[in-house]
């Protein structure tokens, strides 16, 4: 047997999509918790078409 052959090779793919899958299979519960739920837009307290002023620390003064 080669050092290099092909059946080496093939060897170490199966053997590591094997452990990939069996890797993926044991965390998929784990990924519920970690998945954010979608992002939710904060409600606006301005009346339409009126731009409120900027907050005092943004204000660059002359």
């Amino acid at each position: 047997m080669r050092l290099l052959s092909s059946d080496l090779f093939r060897n170490f793919g199966i053997g590591f999509v094997l452990g990939a899958v069996l890797i993926v299979g044991a965390n998929a519960e784990d990924w519920n918790a970690a998945v954010a739920s979608p992002a939710q837009a904060a409600e606006l307290n301005a009346t339409p078409g009126v731009v409120p002023a900027p907050a005092a620390e943004f204000v660059i003064a002359p």
